[in-house]
Order: structure tokens, then sequence, then C-alpha cells
């Protein structure tokens, strides 16, 4: 089966195809990471992306049945330098060749994928055509030309209705912007209480539940489009300790009144170094997100930049001065190795032991340490 990857500046890849026979368009990303490929592809974030990773051998060790972050594949198509057809794991199910066929996800390999990185660098992520059908760079170019990328894939990606997982701990309303499934075990190993509710859900409707806690989840998109879920954050902030992860985090931004803005190739990978201002510590994160929060705009509401990716300097977390909301842009449940920002959970949990308590203090953190400025 014959591949090609055709990029808007004109450039065109070809190489071998994979996985199902079908031509799709997206928007070309890199990922760094070496291992993760199953999470990658099911992680929500990705809907409308073709991802490109650098590590030059995908599939050794297969697909399982456990490492899902969701039901189904979301990125629109993979590509690769080369893929294994014989995987060795003792939880290998099929291959991944196998897998994307099944999942209806064209894949293309034996391409630069070095070349590819390089020029999403220099020139920005692109929209690209990915196709396993043969077709020309004429009806590429085409097909790229008339087709519009959607940014507000998080509007469905997520629970289409509220499931409620039973507990005896703290009883957590999740709004579901397409989060993943390590994020909830993260919650549930806590003991926490789960109510998910799907994108649209009313400040009052999630109130309803009781909740102690609110958390705002991970999805794909560009978070200004998503205007009803910052008009709901902007109103349990004020009401409920708060907790969000990467799309969370850009939508409390803009909930508290900042802004965000699109960066040049995003960040994607589970090598992203994060240095943690309040603690003077760094970290080894998992990332994947292409739009971060602009420091100035928050801190003149009343945010506090946590936070640092160390690459870049972009902000990478913070937390409210006065109210007990907090977030960050990486996802500490992703456990890339190191499992150095698991604890993020249990500061949740603190924050929301102190709020039920009232030992919640404004201006300190949830040990009742200084805060930082």
């Amino acid at each position: 089966m014959e591949g090609m990857i055709y990029l808007a500046d004109g450039t065109l890849y070809k190489g071998k195809g994979f996985g199902t026979s079908a031509t799709r368009v997206g928007e070309l990303v890199f990922n760094t990471s070496m291992t993760g490929y199953q999470g990658i592809l099911t992680d929500p974030s990705y809907k409308g992306q073709i991802i490109n990773m650098t590590y030059p051998l995908i599939g050794n060790y297969g697909v399982s049945n456990i490492d899902n972050q969701s039901e189904c594949i979301h990125a629109f198509g993979f590509v690769t330098r080369d893929i294994s057809y014989r995987p060795y794991n003792r939880m290998n199910k099929r291959t991944i060749l196998e897998w994307l066929e099944e999942q209806g996800v064209p894949g293309v390999y034996y391409v630069d994928t070095r070349s590819i990185t390089k020029k999403i660098r220099a020139e920005g992520t692109l929209p690209c055509v990915i196709s396993t059908e043969g077709i020309d760079r004429e009806e590429a170019a085409s097909l790229l030309k008339k087709t519009t990328l959607r940014v507000d894939y998080m509007k469905d990606v997520g629970t289409r209705e509220v499931k409620h997982t039973p507990a005896d701990g703290y009883r957590i309303a999740i709004l579901d912007l397409g989060i993943k499934r390590n994020i909830i075990d993260s919650l549930q190993k806590r003991g926490c209480e789960i109510y998910l509710f799907p994108y649209g859900t009313s400040p009052a409707e999630i109130l309803a539940c009781k909740p102690d806690g609110f958390f705002l989840s991970n999805g794909p998109g560009d978070p200004e489009a998503a205007t009803e879920a910052v008009e709901t954050a902007r109103v349990l902030m004020q009401q409920l300790p708060t907790f969000g992860i990467c799309m969370g985090h850009q939508l409390l931004a803009l909930a508290t009144g900042g802004s965000t803005y699109k960066l040049k190739f995003g960040h994607r990978g589970a090598n992203h170094g994060v240095y943690d201002r309040v603690t003077d510590k760094s970290a080894i994160t998992s990332q994947n997100h292409s739009f971060a929060v602009d420091a100035a705009s928050v801190e003149k509401k009343g945010m506090i930049i946590t936070h640092i990716n160390l690459n870049d300097q972009t902000v990478e977390g913070m937390r409210h001065r006065e109210l007990p909301v907090f977030s960050v842009q990486y996802h500490p449940e992703g456990y890339p190795g190191p499992n150095d920002s698991e604890g993020l959970f249990d500061r949740f949990m603190e924050m929301i032991k102190a709020c039920k308590e009232g030992t919640f203090v404004p201006g300190t953190d949830v040990k009742g340490g200084a805060a930082h400025a």
C-alpha cells in the first residue's frame, strides 16, 4: 500500500502505507516520546491531528488491552520512520498495523521523520493530507485547499451524558473536554467519587451533585473556542476548590480574564523539563498542547505563575492568589518514567480538605507555606 503526506507548503513525502486505506486532512505535529504510542493515539487531545513520531521504530511492543486512554484512536493519522511487524511483549494482543486497520486510521512509514520534524520546527505546525489510497499531489492540494480544520473538538470528544462512579471519598465534578483515563484513575486511586459531566453542562447542573471539588480536564483544540466551558469555570472556581490540567489550565486562564496564544509547534512528548518555582525543583513531564497561557495577562488577574517550561520559559502552572484554584499545563498522570508530578493530585485532595475544614488561608499554599510571588 502506497503512503503519502502532502503539506500545506507544497512539500510531498512518499512512503509505505499501513493501517486502513483512507485519506484524512489534519494538523501535522510531532511527538518526541520513545514509548507510549498507544496512549498517545488514544489521547482525545490529539483529535484532528496527524502525529509524526521522532523515535524511529514504533510498534515493537505491540498493542495491549490496558494502555488506551479512551475508547478509540482520536488522531487522524500516524507517521513513523519504521514499524515492527513482530512485536514482543507479554501483554501484546495485536500489531500496530492490525490496530490502525481496525480503528480506521491511515499510517505512513518509510519517510524521513527527521526532515518532517525539522520542517515543523522551522515553519510551525502545518495543515496536511495523509493518504494510503494512492492519490496524487494535485488531488491532495485540492483537498487541502477546500478543507477547514476544526478548532473545537473538545465539544464532542468527551462524554455525552453524566456518568457517576460511587466511592467513599471526596466528590469530584469533572467537566469532560476529552479526559484521559489515567486522570480518572488517579482520582479514583485516592478514593474519589466521580461525576463526569459533558461539555456545555451549566454550573447549576454541576453544583446540583454537591461536589467537594471541581476538575477541568485536558482536551483538543483552541481554548478560546470553548466559550461555554470558560463561563462554567469562571462561576465554579469562585465556589469550589478547582484543579485544571492542560486544556483545563488554559480555560482557567481565560476564566480569570487572561489570554492564551498558539505556540509555533507545541509541546508533545514525555521528556519536557519543568521548573517548580515554589519547591525550587524540576521535573520531567509528559506534555501535549498547542496553546500556552500568557503570563502577564493572568498575573494581572490574580494568578501566580508556579511552573515554567525549561526549554522556552512558557507557563506550565499557576495558582490563584486568593481562591483555592491551581492548574498545570503538563500531564501529571502521564508518568513518563519518573512519577515526579503525581503529588499534584494529593495537593488537590489536601486543598479540598482544608476548604471543608475551614483551614484554607488565601495567599498560602495548602500546607501553609508562603505564596510564591
